[in-house]
């Protein structure tokens, strides 16, 4: 059906995050994508205002919130197994497209250019965005694991070491600054957070 597309946006809530663990508080892609939404402009400020770059906020912003959006089709692939070996990511990554093309033959024609630049944004265009995003993304499933083991539930350790590992290995100014400066306070009580 045309037209469709943001009726099947809004499926997103159904797509369940971090299935092969024991969570505590569910998360689903649409919740994700919006902390995604709200941290990839972060790092833009931080790089724009601390380091002297002119990076797009807004498009970091819109780019991150349909990040995931394939996976109202695909499903949630987890991480291990998405990045099993190169073979799987490359077959997987054509599924993404083919999703992300399904899903733009739901908007009218006229809307579809626009559409597209946000689910297949061109990678060596805005390689800085997109590098800043996918931090955003390991960013918010960092503090995931932080919120699951301040709960309590030792399942995410691992894959907190892991995801810090990965965000330093990026090499991102922006990250640095972030995890020092903003990422303390994902350990604070509501309490502790309004003092």
């Amino acid at each position: 059906m045309n037209n469709s597309f943001f009726a099947m946006m809004s499926r997103m809530k159904y797509i369940d995050r971090w299935a092969l663990m024991r969570n505590s508080q569910e998360e689903n892609v649409s919740e994700h994508s919006l902390e995604v939404a709200m941290l990839a402009p972060a790092l833009c400020v931080i790089g724009n205002k601390r380091l002297g770059q002119t990076l797009n906020a807004d498009r970091a912003a819109v780019i991150a919130l349909y990040h995931d959006a394939t996976e109202i089709i695909t499903g949630h692939m987890p991480t291990p197994v998405k990045y099993f070996d190169r073979e799987i990511r490359a077959a997987y990554r054509r599924i993404e497209d083919d999703a992300a093309d399904k899903l733009l033959s739901q908007l009218p024609e006229d809307l579809r250019a626009e559409y597209k630049s946000y689910l297949l944004p061109d990678e060596e265009e805005e390689a800085s965005l997109l590098e800043l995003v996918k931090a955003a993304d390991k960013l918010s499933a960092l503090i995931k694991c932080l919120e699951e083991e301040k709960g309590g539930n030792r399942e995410f350790a691992k894959a907190e070491k892991t995801t810090r590992e990965k965000l330093t290995e990026m090499h991102l100014p922006e990250v640095d600054i972030f995890l020092l400066e903003f990422l303390p306070a994902y350990s604070c009580t509501l309490d502790e957070l309004s003092c």
